[in-house]
């Protein structure tokens, strides 16, 4: 994943919507390896490689959350389809788009 994905996610973090949640996302990139978003009581961690024990795990390519995180692609469209795989907490998932509202 570019510099430039993670810094936009960084930008649009909203810590209001994160107080009180301590949760790990972990993102396996099929196009850029793997990163983990440590989320906790407000504040954001963005760490490249695999965590030992996310809360949700998804698959997708970098497109795919640019994507999502734009609002052109739904979130609930892309797992049906195939271009999302989550495990663990997947209801989780729903909640990154309050995570990192776009602009």
């Amino acid at each position: 994943m570019s510099n430039n994905t993670l810094e936009k996610l960084k930008a649009r973090f909203n810590p209001e919507a994160a107080k009180g949640m301590d949760e790990v996302f972990q993102f396996h990139f099929t196009d850029a390896g793997s990163y983990y978003l440590n989320i906790q009581d407000g504040t954001l961690d963005v760490q490249e490689g695999e965590h030992d024990d996310p809360s949700v795990s998804l698959s997708l390519t970098t497109d795919t959350l640019k994507g999502i995180m734009s609002g052109e692609i739904n979130g609930m469209t892309a797992f049906m389809t195939g271009k999302l795989k989550a495990t663990g907490n997947v209801m989780l998932a729903t909640k990154l788009t309050s995570l990192f509202p776009s602009e």
